[in-house]
């Protein structure tokens, strides 16, 4: 393609890992990096990502908390008389 460079994808690939919830670490060997700085800037690039997993965390829970309150037919260890 006309105007892409070798750097456009691997700044693309690299932003993708970041989003994945790479470690630093993790993106440094992937770049080839000894400096945390270059990582560091697609990992701020990919804060966004931290909503979208707090949101699916919550997601979670609720749906958990729903879950167990269908359930629920009376107070843990408290015996309930039938009929």
């Amino acid at each position: 393609m006309t105007g892409l460079h070798f750097h456009d994808l691997r700044h693309t690939g690299n932003q993708f890992a970041a989003q994945s919830g790479a470690a630093l670490r993790d993106l440094m060997a992937r770049m080839g990096h000894d400096s945390e700085r270059a990582a560091m800037i697609y990992q701020h690039e990919a804060q966004g990502a931290d909503k979208a997993i707090t949101s699916a965390i919550d997601t979670h829970v609720q749906a958990e908390q729903a879950r167990r309150s269908d359930d629920e037919d009376g107070p843990t260890g408290v015996l309930v008389p039938a009929g």
